[in-house]
């Protein structure tokens, strides 16, 4: 079956969206990264929290429904997993 003009057209706003959505978190966790340790970081893990929450959203959307490909990939620190209540399965 051929993909309609339409089809292309949702396909690419959805890889876009998730594009979007990757930078987004790829900053937030840089961020958080970049505090000491020492530092007030609640602020910052929400906020990459949210970002990775985001992402993990508009995944499923696409039927990309493996939260740990996103933990792997953006090296999700487990502050921020905790924050969005995810419990990652074993690989």
């Amino acid at each position: 079956m051929r993909e309609t003009g339409i089809e292309r057209e949702i396909a690419g706003e959805k890889a876009a969206s998730l594009g979007r959505a990757g930078k987004v978190v790829a900053e937030s966790l840089a961020a958080l990264r970049a505090l000491p340790q020492s530092a007030d970081r609640s602020r910052v893990a929400q906020r990459a929290a949210d970002a990775v929450h985001a992402l993990l959203i508009q995944r499923e959307s696409c039927g990309l429904r493996d939260e740990r490909a996103v933990f792997r990939d953006y090296q999700v620190p487990g502050e921020v997993i905790a924050r969005i209540g995810a419990i990652p399965r074993p690989e």
